[in-house]
């Protein structure tokens, strides 16, 4: 099978000649400097030529910004850029590019998926994460009580724009998937409400995604942290999977199975036992076997490899994941 035939067959609960071998978050830049002082060639310049180095199957992303590149930055890890509507005006000419897709690359990338070579996906700032860029972790909690319109309005454009983005990338490919960046867990659970949930993300969710399924991209949700209470609030929204699935945070796929089926699910090898040794890897992969013969789910990193792993543990472990991917698609 090609890499697009493997990954639709997994998608679709049918049965490839194997799973996906991938890593879909691009690597620590703490964790390729060390790698490159243990052997990594120092002329692999991009994301997609260590991906190739390794042996990965190619998968292809763009992450579409709603910031034009002047776009004023917060002062620290956290902070907003804006408190109220009158700030919120001040800087719309820095937010929502025209031009949102590089047309050249997805030219390109179109070809090889189209000969089956490559899957592609994009990932677009949802509604819980991009208010929060701008109002700051604090200030966005707030403005759920204290702003409500001013949050419906950052998200009204924000739609907008990410359908413009959407037909812009339309006139070259249709991406097999993509993402909404929300991070809305932590590690004890979803840090609001469904309530807000519902009010502030749902009605755009439900004008985006229909466009996505016309397109035939499935739509994901990328949190990290515990998603387990809010498993249920992402289908009514039209949401089809999910990822990473960080076990740190205590997520267990068989759990998530359980409250739906048919969701779809990326990541979950939990990245902290990289670095025990080649037992403890191989304990981790059968943990999660039954779940992966059960199809829908791409085994893969839980989040970015830390760079904790040396390149000989993460020869190890993609030496495993790839035995691991063909005994899940035995029955």
């Amino acid at each position: 099978m090609t890499p697009r035939e493997r990954f639709q067959a997994v998608m679709w609960f049918q049965k490839p000649d194997r799973l996906p071998v991938v890593e879909w978050a691009v690597w620590w830049d703490k964790t390729l400097e060390r790698w490159r002082g243990e052997g990594l060639p120092s002329h692999l310049s991009d994301r997609y030529e260590v991906a190739s180095y390794f042996g990965l199957d190619p998968w292809f992303q763009d992450w579409l910004s709603p910031r034009k590149p002047e776009c004023p930055l917060p002062a620290s890890e956290g902070q907003g850029i804006i408190a109220d509507e009158d700030d919120y005006e001040r800087i719309l000419p820095h937010l929502y590019p025209a031009d949102a897709v590089d047309s050249a690359q997805w030219s390109s990338w179109a070809v090889r998926q189209a000969a089956g070579e490559a899957v592609l996906w994009f990932t677009v700032e949802g509604f819980f994460w991009f208010p929060r860029t701008l109002l700051g972790i604090e200030g966005h909690m707030y403005a759920m009580y204290d702003q409500p319109d001013l949050i419906h309005r950052i998200n009204r454009d924000l739609t907008d724009w990410m359908l413009s983005a959407i037909r812009q990338i339309a006139v070259h490919a249709k991406p097999d998937f993509m993402t909404f960046a929300e991070d809305l867990s932590y590690n004890h659970g979803p840090m609001l409400s469904r309530e807000h949930f519902e009010e502030y993300c749902l009605p755009y969710y439900r004008q985006v995604i229909p466009v996505l399924e016309q397109m035939g991209t499935l739509p994901f949700i990328d949190s990290d942290g515990d998603i387990t209470a809010c498993l249920p609030w992402f289908r009514p929204a039209g949401l089809r999977g999910a990822l990473p699935l960080e076990r740190q945070a205590g997520v267990d796929i068989m759990q998530l199975r359980q409250i739906d089926p048919d969701f779809l699910f990326i990541g979950h090898f939990d990245k902290m036992t990289m670095c025990r040794g080649r037992e403890a890897m191989r304990r981790e992969f059968e943990r999660l076997l039954p779940a992966a013969r059960q199809g829908g789910f791409i085994v893969s990193v839980d989040h970015q490899t830390p760079p904790g792993v040396s390149l000989d543990q993460y020869r190890d472990y993609l030496g495993l994941l790839n035995e691991f991917c063909q005994l899940a698609a035995i029955d």
